[in-house]
């Protein structure tokens, strides 16, 4: 069983906070499903539960409720309202007190000594290291969203894209041009594209779009869901003296992304 609450604890306390998140809740079980996970409890994280003290947390929650009588616990987990240097001794004596058994469990290192977290991983995909990002997650980082109406300028200068609107709390990250693959609700297997996150400046300034171009594709998919999944930064965003000069760039890097998928 895997036990997750349903937002960011912190958003609980201050409305304002927006976590950067690199899985929406859905995502989330849905990666936990393929891992083989036999249950996922998601829990409603309330101002009666914030206010939970560890021991309270592990006898109400977890024993009494759910059952538990082991805890995996990562290296760097804590969880109910804190005293001053409550920890992983104090969770494992609460444990033999109610009969669970605390286990730790060891944090996975780069070769630089550097642990997987979702911090480094954030670092890696605001500096444009898909791949990176990519061997600590297990899989490419993906954006998921609604295709909603654009600008129509691609489509006239023969690269139509698929415009996502993707869920506020998710990462986006750094500006640029990207290989990508994409799965499109109703259709099966993952077709090839390149996607351009920025702000379309050989336009004027405009608001952060993600929009994909779908290699050898062109149906109305307006409405369905776009799964776009990032494999590698090809280049920064920049602004083209002329139109001319941005459709020249964009077969350059049709052609660089298909070489790169060879």
């Amino acid at each position: 069983m895997v036990i997750t609450f349903d937002r960011h604890p912190r958003m609980l306390f201050d409305t304002s906070y927006r976590p950067n998140m690199l899985t929406t809740i859905e995502e989330r079980l849905e990666y936990l499903e393929q891992c083989g996970i036999d249950t996922c409890v998601v829990l409603e994280f309330d101002e009666a539960m914030a206010s939970l003290s560890a021991r309270d947390f592990m006898q109400e929650i977890l024993r009494d409720r759910l059952g538990v009588r082991m805890l995996l616990l990562g290296y760097d987990n804590h969880f109910g309202k804190r005293k001053v240097g409550e920890g992983f001794d104090d969770y494992r004596r609460y444990g033999e007190e109610m009969g669970i058994e605390v286990v730790p469990c060891d944090g996975m290192a780069m070769p630089d000594g550097t642990h997987y977290s979702s911090t480094v991983v954030r670092r890696l995909l605001a500096e444009g290291h898909c791949q990176q990002a990519m061997q600590c997650l297990g899989r490419p980082y993906s954006l998921r969203g609604i295709v909603v109406e654009g600008y129509h300028e691609g489509r006239k200068m023969g690269f139509p894209t698929a415009n996502i609107s993707v869920d506020p709390l998710k990462v986006i990250p750094v500006g640029g041009v990207y290989a990508v693959k994409v799965k499109i609700e109703g259709y099966e297997g993952m077709f090839l594209g390149m996607m351009n996150i920025g702000h379309r400046p050989t336009y004027g300034t405009y608001s952060l779009t993600i929009e994909t171009n779908i290699f050898h594709f062109d149906d109305d998919i307006y409405g369905k869901t776009l799964e776009v999944f990032l494999y590698k930064k090809m280049r920064e965003e920049r602004r083209f003296e002329s139109v001319n000069a941005l459709v020249e760039q964009l077969r350059k890097d049709a052609c660089t992304v298909d070489t790169f998928f060879r």
